[in-house]
């Protein structure tokens, strides 16, 4: 995320990696606290027309990481498996048992989902679920 100097009163956050992921606010911790949201609307709008999810560039000076939900982000990995190895919804249902509208959902980041559901699916296409924790940088 590239932080940008207030205009006016406005406090822009713009992500250099995903076009359409922009946001702003009157002060800098507000606009923080909209960056995910506009980061996970700009990836689901990826999976909608069914583009790559893009890999994030490394952070440089001045930038913060700003992070989805975990289960937007299970989701985003389900799709990007299932983009990689050339696996369709139908073929994912079969081999989870479930209708193709179900299937849908798990990889549809604005749907609810649990998140083990969505990892018994990471799980079909061999791909593990990793939840990690980490310290946050404190905010100015």
């Amino acid at each position: 995320m590239s932080n940008h100097p207030p205009r006016g009163n406005e406090f822009v956050v713009s992500f250099p990696d995903v076009a359409g992921a922009l946001t702003g606010a009157n002060d800098r911790d507000e606009a923080l606290e909209l960056a995910g949201d506009a980061l996970a609307g700009a990836l689901a709008g990826c999976v909608e027309h069914r583009q790559a999810i893009p890999v994030p560039s490394p952070v440089l000076d001045g930038q913060e990481v700003v992070a989805v939900d975990p289960v937007t982000a299970a989701k985003l990995e389900l799709y990007t498996a299932m983009r990689d190895q050339g696996i369709t919804k139908r073929a994912l249902a079969e081999r989870l048992r479930l209708s193709d509208t179900t299937v849908g959902r798990l990889i549809d980041p604005d749907r609810r989902s649990r998140i083990d559901h969505v990892a018994s699916a990471l799980g079909a296409l061999g791909r593990d679920l990793v939840i990690e924790g980490r310290a946050m940088p404190a905010r100015r």
